[in-house]
């Protein structure tokens, strides 16, 4: 099975290479009677539904001509909201928005909710209303935007 999962995984890889996604995640459930595919994939600009069905349908496309796989469904999507951000790329787009951060200063563990101001190559600037903190993304635990409804 984890051949198999190397080879699915290799497909997507190569589907999204030369684009503008950033793969996030894939998870590979299920057996060979009803495999289920989910590909999680965000980018430094807003990614539209129609994007997201025509990298299905080129992921689909490799998929569907190896039996191997067998059945299958395969569900693209973004990470959603509720995830944290794993890569620098995805922050420029999220810049102005206030963010619940979990990070190391230090051997210390911080805490921090606040804007998402600049970045700066590998570097965030966050303010809180009070204080500019300078962080870098390697620095991050846990960083998630908290929505907004104003």
């Amino acid at each position: 099975m984890d051949t198999l999962k190397e080879k699915i995984l290799k497909i997507v890889q190569n589907s999204i290479s030369g684009t503008d996604f950033l793969l996030i995640e894939t998870n590979i459930r299920g057996d060979q009677r009803k495999r289920i595919i989910e590909v999680f994939v965000d980018s430094a600009k807003n990614i539209s539904a129609d994007d997201l069905a025509g990298l299905s349908r080129n992921i689909n496309e490799v998929l569907s001509e190896d039996e191997e796989i067998g059945n299958y469904r395969l569900d693209v999507s973004t990470p959603g909201v509720d995830r944290p951000l794993k890569f620098i790329e995805q922050y420029p787009k999220n810049i102005n928005r206030n963010f619940e951060l979990e990070y190391y200063f230090g051997d210390e563990v911080r805490k921090l909710r606040a804007k998402l101001i600049a970045v700066n190559g590998n570097e965030l600037i966050f303010n809180d209303d009070k204080n500019e903190f300078l962080i870098n993304h390697n620095q991050i635990i846990k960083a998630k935007v908290l929505i907004s409804f104003s």
